[in-house]
């Protein structure tokens, strides 16, 4: 039996760092063999399963295991809930980055089977491992790993081409005002230009404690792509172990405090 003491106060959460899509899957996508590997290099958060890993003992990792392109653990699951799908970016994606046609139509056995299967069991562990926080700790913090290309994609709401180097997400009830400080002055001290809510904006949060409970604290920390990889192939630059160096020390002491 596990005591709860050993249990981290801590989760990170990250949702878009996988390619994979089963092959079982392909046919609902109509772009050719190369066209879907560019959009799945332009779409994936490369390497944040790495960027955002820390020892075990110091926080609980749920990493999704499917390419956003076949189903995003980070869109509401009611479309009507959804702002992305007017971009054909639910939680089944239909327009590629740039809108062009990415999926055929699909049946709604089709959708269903990719909520159960994807969806909805991903966010039933989210839901177990905050619960199981919160019986331990009173308290739970999510970190929400994310990545973003340099330029803006058309897809994206901020065409903004001067882009910060770090992304700091918040949700107002759900992201303390010192959480917020302590992320954003932590990567400050370390020369790294940052913005709150720009590009992208917001945190995860479980629908069962979403706007409930305040024990539950969330931000999301988004790293700018080209500090870190060669966009065009996804492949990281030798610059990735200062970079990975310095987002640990600034993010350690989010929870260690």
């Amino acid at each position: 039996m596990v005591s709860p003491f050993s249990i981290p106060k801590c989760i990170v959460h990250m949702p878009h760092a996988s390619r994979h899509i089963p092959l079982e899957f392909r046919d609902q996508f109509l772009l050719s063999d190369e066209d879907l590997m560019a959009e799945r290099i332009r779409m994936t958060d490369a390497h944040t399963d790495d960027l955002f890993s820390f020892p075990p003992q110091e926080v609980r990792t749920l990493r999704f295991p499917m390419s956003r392109l076949l189903v995003d653990p980070e869109r509401f699951e009611d479309d009507a809930r959804e702002i992305m799908v007017q971009k054909g970016m639910g939680v089944l994606y239909t327009k590629t980055a740039h809108g062009d046609s990415l999926r055929r139509s699909l049946s709604p056995t089709e959708r269903t089977r990719l909520l159960e299967c994807f969806y909805r069991p991903h966010h039933a562990r989210l839901t177990e491992l905050v619960d199981d926080t919160l019986a331990s700790h009173n308290r739970c913090l999510i970190l929400d790993a994310h990545s973003f290309p340099s330029r803006p994609l058309p897809y994206e709401w901020d065409q903004s081409q001067n882009r910060p180097e770090i992304c700091i997400g918040t949700d107002p009830f759900h992201t303390p005002k010192e959480l917020e400080e302590a992320c954003v002055n932590g990567f400050l001290a370390r020369g790294y230009s940052v913005e709150v809510n720009r590009p992208f904006k917001g945190s995860l949060v479980p629908m069962a404690h979403f706007q409930v409970d305040r024990r539950v604290s969330s931000i999301m920390v988004e790293i700018r792509r080209d500090l870190y990889t060669d966009e065009l192939t996804g492949r990281k630059i030798p610059r990735f172990k200062s970079i990975k160096k310095d987002l640990c020390c600034v993010l350690q002491g989010l929870w260690s405090s």
